[in-house]
């Protein structure tokens, strides 16, 4: 028989919490065990641990001021099919990576994300919320970045090309990249301590350089319109939910998860560049959809399941400590 315990619930918008015993089963369990799209789309994408808990933190407990229960974010994990020994694993590598911090309760460990963290997550969430997946109204502004760093920096090399795809740069050629757009390069590089190996400007092409070829070039544009056409493929059957049971929250974490990992390196080209075609809006304006239909019921009953406590917030420092 399961055990309930309400208590005042410090996520916005909720009255109370009630914590469930993490080992009993129940129906939102149950269903989660049999939701048709997760099944699916758990058999045919991998979808990283580590992942799947960065979207459930943006998501469920960034603005709440809480901190988890490793019991909750198992219970999470298990509903799409990570078995509770990866993550527990996952939890470990996360707080080694400064992603989220662990703090003991008695004999019950709560998680929450670092500053570090947070950052992380509110860039996942802004990729996945805000804007459109295409740039529609261009100003026709190129940032050109060109680096030269010694040969044995590999490391470093592979770290600043990273944070230059993420940043929506296609490579034209080696130590040159561009973006049809403005980027302001400080926050691409913060915390790099590379500034001094890299040159940036705003530029455009000019003759023999055509633009449509230039990003034919630098973007590797037939990989990206396969994912998110095979995105397509994953979900339509479930817009309007489809046949089956629904469990909102383990089909809206896989949903996000999924396309946050079709979407994280788009580098959301302007429109002109872009076949007609293109499948990217297409498929935006699905995840919306079946993510609209979901979003309440998931939060109804993260607020009702999730195990949290309230996440202390260090005192300032006085003048005398300061």
């Amino acid at each position: 028989m399961t055990t309930a315990v309400n208590r005042p619930s410090k996520i916005p918008g909720s009255r109370s919490l009630t914590l469930v015993t993490m080992n009993e089963p129940t129906a939102a369990a149950d269903a989660a065990a049999t939701d048709p799209a997760v099944t699916r789309v758990t058999a045919t994408v991998v979808l990283r641990p580590q992942s799947v808990l960065l979207t459930f933190f943006g998501d469920y407990v960034l603005d709440g001021a809480v901190l988890v229960a490793a019991g909750s974010v198992i219970d999470v994990l298990g509903r799409v099919g990570i078995g509770e020994h990866a993550a527990r694993a996952t939890l470990s590598r996360m707080v080694h990576r400064d992603l989220l911090h662990r703090e003991a309760r008695g004999r019950r460990a709560y998680f929450g994300p670092t500053e570090h963290g947070r950052r992380v997550m509110l860039d996942g969430r802004s990729r996945v919320q805000e804007g459109d997946i295409v740039t529609r109204q261009w100003d026709g502004t190129w940032t050109v970045v060109g680096f030269s760093m010694p040969e044995s920096w590999q490391r470093e090399r592979h770290d600043l090309r990273s944070r230059l795809q993420w940043a929506g740069f296609g490579m034209v050629q080696a130590g040159l990249w561009v973006a049809p757009r403005r980027v302001e390069l400080a926050g691409v590089l913060e915390d790099s301590q590379l500034e001094e190996y890299v040159r940036a400007f705003e530029a455009a092409p000019t003759g023999p350089t055509e633009p449509t070829r230039l990003v034919a070039e630098a973007y590797d544009l037939p990989s990206l319109a396969a994912r998110y056409t095979a995105f397509i493929e994953r979900w339509m059957p479930y817009d309007g939910d489809g046949p089956g049971p629904v469990d909102a929250v383990s089909r809206r974490v896989v949903l996000t998860t999924d396309w946050l990992q079709v979407v994280r390196d788009d580098p959301r080209l302007p429109l002109e560049f872009l076949p007609a075609d293109w499948p990217a809006v297409q498929a935006e304006m699905l995840f919306r959809r079946i993510n609209g239909r979901l979003r309440r019921t998931a939060e109804r009953e993260m607020r009702q399941r999730l195990d949290v406590i309230p996440a202390v917030v260090p005192a300032a420092a006085t003048p005398a400590e300061a």
